[in-house]
């Protein structure tokens, strides 16, 4: 049974993490687009124009690895987990089938528009179609969050006397304290992925002095965009997720920050330290007293409980990756705000363009968002275990019983292989969007 949890787990891992590579781009991507097309409208400077028209091919190439890698995940709710869909179907269906009826068909439908309709519309509608795929993306992360957010905080629901949950108020689905923070720090994190591909494309351009007008243009957006997404993920919008957890889910607040034993007078904040399960502490601790619970409440001695205040099989069942996910998340975030200020600075004074060491910098610092927001989603899952409903459904009694661990492996080997062609499929085509540049004839 548990070889057959651990599979199906990693499967899922698996899927989900190649997945969210694409719609983490696509979403704030569509944003970004949709400033450079209302840009051009304001000024008809063309080069506006061609930028949006460049991205939305990137945004394009995305969208289609987004979807054919999320239709494998959302079988998986019927393959792996038919018992968690069984029971949940009623609540966490809903959420889900509006996403794939009015987020999807949106994103897809205007997509395709603002690729090929530009001269049969004109560009105010242009724009709008633009404004629509944008529109339809962030809907899309608003519907998935919701159903996430049900999951790490239940509201709405009542339990049947055969074990399913069933919806007893609509809008608490979409009033949950849990989902406000957790969609604006999601899509504010996005935006940060976009921002520095952006940013980037524009620094390989200057480097190599091939599309320079555009690569200045890329540069400066995606700097500018970049610092206040970078500040806005880590507040208010993560800030206020960090309460959320201390609040609704305190035995995972204490796994994520590393809090063995309650300390009187106030938890401190770790900066760097590794835990050690045996003897239930964190080894070469470099913390700051109190700073936590000031973080965390105002209050600079205020307690926060220590995983010793809970029962063992009610903490997370995966403390160490949990700890690391959550730190790699905040360290990384803290240097995307450190670069994209400093790289801020030099726009300012009308340096970047020159600094070399600072464009490279910029470039080669473009995987790191995507294991940012990677690491920030593998901390809310991990932090919701032992649960898939927090606190009312066990991730153990969500599994199907009928399928074995050596057939969840044998299709997890399947999926390696294949997304592993897909994702060199994806570089290669990407790599001659770019390379190609924003017009054809450009220099």
């Amino acid at each position: 049974m548990e070889d057959m949890i651990f599979y199906d787990r990693l499967q899922f891992a698996f899927t989900i993490t190649f997945h969210y590579i694409f719609p983490q781009l696509t979403m704030g991507l569509s944003l970004m687009i949709v400033y450079f097309k209302w840009k051009f409208l304001r000024t008809q400077i063309e080069k506006y124009n061609n930028a949006a028209k460049f991205f939305m091919k990137i945004f394009a190439i995305n969208f289609t690895m987004g979807v054919v890698t999320g239709i494998p995940m959302e079988f998986q709710f019927g393959t792996n987990w038919a018992k968690f869909s069984e029971l949940t179907g009623g609540i966490i269906g809903q959420t889900l089938a509006m996403e794939g009826m009015f987020s999807f068909f949106l994103e897809s439908s205007f997509l395709a528009l603002f690729i090929f309709g530009e001269k049969l519309m004109g560009q105010k509608l242009h724009f709008l179609t633009g404004f629509l795929v944008f529109l339809g993306s962030w809907a899309s992360g608003w519907f998935i969050l919701a159903t996430n957010a049900w999951m790490q905080h239940p509201v709405g629901y009542e339990i049947l006397e055969n074990g399913k949950f069933v919806l007893n108020n609509f809008s608490d689905l979409f009033t949950n304290p849990w989902l406000l923070p957790a969609f604006l720090h999601n899509q504010m994190a996005s935006v940060v992925t976009s921002a520095f591909v952006m940013a980037s494309i524009g620094a390989f351009y200057i480097l190599r002095d091939k599309h320079s007008e555009y690569g200045r243009l890329f540069l400066k957006t995606g700097v500018v965009f970049g610092l206040i997404s970078s500040v806005l993920v880590a507040f208010p919008t993560g800030d206020w997720n960090a309460k959320n957890v201390a609040k609704y889910q305190p035995g995972t607040f204490a796994a994520m920050e590393g809090i063995f034993e309650t300390e009187e007078a106030g938890a401190e904040i770790v900066l760097i330290g590794q835990p050690n399960m045996v003897e239930k502490k964190l080894d070469n601790k470099i913390a700051v007293p109190n700073i936590l619970s000031f973080l965390t409440y105002q209050e600079w001695h205020k307690q926060i409980p220590g995983m010793d205040q809970f029962d063992e099989d009610e903490l997370p069942d995966n403390i160490p990756a949990l700890y690391y996910s959550y730190h790699i998340m905040v360290g990384l975030g803290t240097i995307f705000i450190g670069v994209m200020a400093l790289a801020l600075f030099f726009l300012w004074k009308d340096k970047l363009y020159n600094i070399k060491p600072l464009l490279w910098t910029i470039m080669f610092l473009v995987p790191f968002p995507y294991i940012a927001n990677i690491t920030g989603w593998y901390t809310a899952e991990l932090g919701r275990q032992p649960y898939l409903v927090y606190g009312l459904l066990r991730t153990s009694e969500g599994v199907s019983p009928n399928v074995s661990s050596g057939n969840t492996l044998f299709t997890l080997l399947g999926f390696v292989g294949l997304y592993m062609l897909l994702g060199l499929l994806f570089l290669i085509l990407v790599g001659k969007t770019i390379n190609q540049g924003p017009t054809p004839k450009s220099h």
